[in-house]
């Protein structure tokens, strides 16, 4: 569920009009995490140097969602490409703040 809703916002993913990359929308949680593969393995395959990554509509990551973005980029990483995450939710966020070591890999647009 969602911090502070009644109900689990469903996990969506959409092509970025302006630049290579797509924007997800709702939770990333148990219930979501085929969604979350299957949008990753698409973003992977998005071609370019640099892929963005828009959490903007994000409410939530559990630390698996927040474990399946930190090997997607490193697999850009492992082919020499960047995966730009734009405006992460506060529990991304957070995960970081306690394991930074296991989430170097994640790089988050200024």
């Amino acid at each position: 569920m969602s911090p502070g809703s009644g109900a689990a916002a469903m996990l969506t993913a959409a092509p970025l009009p302006d630049r290579p990359g797509a924007r997800l929308s709702g939770d990333c949680d148990l219930d979501s995490r085929q969604v979350l593969a299957s949008a990753l393995g698409i973003v992977t395959r998005i071609p370019g140097p640099v892929v963005h990554l828009d959490l903007s509509a994000v409410v939530f990551l559990d630390a698996a969602a927040v474990a399946a973005l930190v090997h997607a980029s490193a697999t850009f990483t492992a082919q020499g490409r960047r995966l730009l995450i734009h405006d992460p939710p506060y529990s991304l966020r957070k995960v970081v703040e306690m394991f930074p070591d296991e989430c170097a890999a994640l790089e988050v647009a200024a």
